[in-house]
């Protein structure tokens, strides 16, 4: 394996104390992170994402090493391709769809896997590589299987890896589909969000084992971290631990183009018109539990929220993922809102209520909500037990 240039050696050493006094990083995860840093698996060129603002900046390490290189050890979340790899120049892409996570999310997701030695670990979405790594430092290449459905993503990662000395089994294929060949996994972990939890996932894992993915509903591109134990008849159970956000598995993205046809112009049309006694900060922002809660209770709808300019105010659409069916309620500065419904369902009222039960529950936060998976793939969410599951309100 290779080793570590004394700098970077300095630089790593920083990173690990600080996830350490974080408690992102355990100590039996240490000696790993210090082993392979992150910079070994990122190219010469890519975007620092910064979380407050939102932005991305392009950083060379041919142009600045010295920035590249703290952004490298930094505990940001890196942008290394952009649109499926059909984006080029310095300037952001469009959509970013392969990265290297932040290093204290991937600490603390290593930490929730819980692996011991011996153990077989599927990882469904390779991308830079550093994550198969880490796990192969820590169980060996025998014992660690990567999955990437982005051929020349796949290729960077497994070039990473053999540079870097780890040699996992690195393939191209489609992670929803799992690698049966290497089955059965005591571990499952996926870095990339999901919409539904694949039948392969289940069927590829020991009893016993433990699946741990990033998992929301279509109402929001928002994640929460799930750790679901897998049962003797093949489903799965576990609790919510954290807010989260990934890139999504390709196969389970919004295309927001399904809506396109949904709303008769001009608007609004025959659309039903009402009034509500929500507000919009009711609704919650990013990360908050109510809007988490309502993606469960309101399956197979997704929401934007309109921000207009100042005196203009904010509409929040909603859209049916099922039946050609959406609701628009309109915020001005002024005055009360106005909501618009049409389709076979009344959207806007499903919110209400699912918001109504929420707080009828004492506004329980998100770590309070779990998910149930049967062997069949069928999802059930549930609130506090697997006994009380959350209603659905569609």
């Amino acid at each position: 394996m290779s080793t570590v240039p004394e700098q970077e050696g300095r630089a790593s050493d920083e990173l690990v104390r600080s996830l350490l006094n974080a408690g992102s990083l355990t100590p039996d995860w240490a000696e790993s992170f210090h082993a392979v840093p992150r910079s070994w698996f990122l190219p010469d060129r890519y975007w620092s994402h910064d979380m407050t603002t939102g932005r991305n900046v392009a950083v060379s390490r041919e142009e600045d090493p010295e920035e590249w290189a703290r952004q490298a050890f930094a505990d940001v979340p890196i942008v290394t391709q952009w649109d499926d790899g059909r984006h080029s120049g310095t300037e952001p892409g469009t959509v970013p769809t392969s990265s290297a996570s932040m290093p204290s999310v991937v600490a603390s997701m290593l930490r929730d896997l819980g692996v011991h030695s011996g153990m077989r670990v599927l990882e469904i979405g390779t991308g830079t590589g550093w994550n198969a790594g880490l796990l192969t430092h820590r169980l060996g290449s025998e014992n660690v299987v990567s999955l990437e459905i982005d051929a020349a993503v796949t290729v960077r990662a497994r070039t990473a890896l053999t540079r870097a000395g780890l040699h996992p089994t690195v393939v191209c294929a489609d992670g929803a589909l799992g690698y049966p060949d290497a089955a059965p996994y005591n571990r499952v972990i996926a870095t990339a969000g999901v919409r539904t939890i694949p039948r392969a996932w289940l069927e590829q894992s020991d009893s016993g084992g433990l699946i741990l993915a990033p998992f929301g509903t279509h109402y929001s591109n928002e994640d929460a971290l799930v750790n679901l134990t897998v049962g003797n008849d093949g489903s799965a159970s576990g609790p919510f631990l954290r807010p989260v956000e990934f890139m999504k598995l390709r196969a389970q993205r919004l295309d927001w183009d399904r809506f396109k046809d949904h709303v008769t112009l001009p608007y609004p049309g025959n659309a039903a018109r009402s009034s509500t006694h929500l507000r919009l900060a009711d609704l919650g922002d990013r990360w908050s539990a109510q809007r988490f809660a309502v993606g469960l209770a309101v399956p197979h709808v997704a929401h934007v929220v309109n921000r207009a300019p100042a005196g203009d105010g904010s509409s929040v659409w909603l859209f049916s993922t099922t039946e050609r069916a959406w609701a628009c309620a309109e915020f001005p500065d002024d005055g009360e809102p106005v909501v618009y419904q049409d389709g076979p369902r009344r959207l806007w009222d499903e919110v209400e209520r699912a918001l109504g039960w929420w707080a009828d529950q004492q506004r329980p936060p998100l770590d309070c909500f779990g998910l149930s998976v049967s062997s069949e793939g069928e999802l059930r969410p549930w609130l506090a037990d697997r006994s009380n599951p959350v209603p659905s309100f569609a």
